[in-house]
Order: structure tokens, then C-alpha cells, then sequence
């Protein structure tokens, strides 16, 4: 005897005439994998050299802090990420023991770093922060290849506390940095009459 067909609603239920439904295809292709950075230096070599000489290369200078404190954020390179910078770096000085310099002279340094960092127009900036002898140390780094914008300088010197400032460009962007004391100002006396 043979087992009962199921019955639908219009008859026999018969098996499907097509394949089941596939996805549809990716609308957007796949990337193709991104190349690694190399990890052997970046070195450029001098002409040859002449017999019994030796062979001289020079490297490029890189950001380093060595036996000291120090700390650095990754911040996006928008112009109002100077807010959250000062913060950070206000923090940490304070957390280090600094009284000086003070909030003000210390704020007013990065802004006007991380302001020239993100006006390069990267989509990053790196704050570098570290400290030696009395001095601390704030270094921006825009990941950009702009020039260095001079004018920078000459607002820099005019923060109280400020010993040295620079600027300069390298393989990695545009570095701005300032150098400020952490010794108490010293009060200014009226001349002798």
C-alpha cells in the first residue's frame, strides 16, 4: 500500500520545480589586502666609497625619549581636539607633581601646537609629552607633509615659561615643539628711582 500524499489547500502538494532562493551577490567588492610597511630603516647611503674607506650611511633623526617620564595620545586632527589635549596634558603634569607652569601658560602652549598640527590637515596628530631637569617637553606631530609655518615660533616665545620652541619637517610629518620651565616665575621689582 502506498503512503498518502499531503494534500494542500488545491490538491496534492507537489516538490518545488526551481532551485531555493540564493543570497543576492556583494554590492561592494571585496578590498584587496593593504601593503604592509616595511620594517627595515629608512637609510640613505653616501656615493661609494674609495678603497680603504668605510662605507657611511645617514639616517634621518626620529623622535626619541629616553630615561626620563613621558607620555603621548593619538588624537584625531580636527582643530577642536585642542580641548581634550590641554586636558590630558594639563593631567599629567599635575599628576607629575608640576605646579608650574601655570594652567593658563600651559593651555595657551597646545592649543597653539595642536592648532598648527591640525591645520596641516591630516586626519591625525600625535602629542608627545615628557619631561627632564626642571623642563617639560610638548611635542605635536602632524602626520602630514606640509611646510613649516614660521609664525608659529614667534607665538610660541610669547608663552610665559617658554625656554625653546621649534619646527620642522620629516618623513613622519611636521613636528612642533615647545620646551617650558617648571621653576617658579620669579616676581619683577620696580627699578630703583
Amino acid at each position: 500500500m502506498t503512503d498518502p500524499m499531503p494534500m494542500g489547500d488545491n490538491g496534492p502538494k507537489l516538490p518545488p520545480t526551481h532551485p531555493p532562493r540564493t543570497p543576492p551577490p556583494q554590492k561592494k567588492p571585496v578590498a584587496p589586502p593593504r601593503p604592509q610597511p616595511s620594517t627595515k630603516p629608512v637609510t640613505t647611503s653616501l656615493p661609494l666609497p674609495g678603497p680603504g674607506q668605510a662605507r657611511l650611511e645617514a639616517r634621518r633623526p626620529r623622535l626619541t625619549i629616553r630615561d626620563r617620564r613621558a607620555a603621548n595620545w593619538a588624537l584625531t586632527g580636527y582643530p577642536w581636539v585642542a580641548a581634550q589635549a590641554v586636558g590630558k596634558v594639563t593631567e599629567t603634569v599635575r599628576g607629575w607633581g608640576y605646579v608650574h607652569p601655570d594652567d593658563d601658560a600651559l593651555a595657551k602652549a597646545v592649543r597653539l601646537l595642536v592648532g598648527a598640527a591640525a591645520a596641516d590637515g591630516g586626519r591625525r596628530i600625535s602629542v608627545h609629552l615628557a619631561d627632564q631637569d626642571d623642563l617639560l617637553l610638548i611635542a605635536v606631530l602632524s602626520h602630514g607633509s606640509s611646510e613649516p609655518e614660521e609664525t608659529i615660533l614667534s607665538a610660541l616665545t610669547a608663552v610665559p615659561g617658554t625656554t625653546s620652541c621649534g619646527t620642522d619637517v620629516s618623513e613622519d610629518g611636521r613636528r612642533v615643539w615647545t620646551v617650558l620651565s617648571t621653576a617658579r616665575p620669579r616676581a619683577r621689582t620696580a627699578p630703583p628711582a
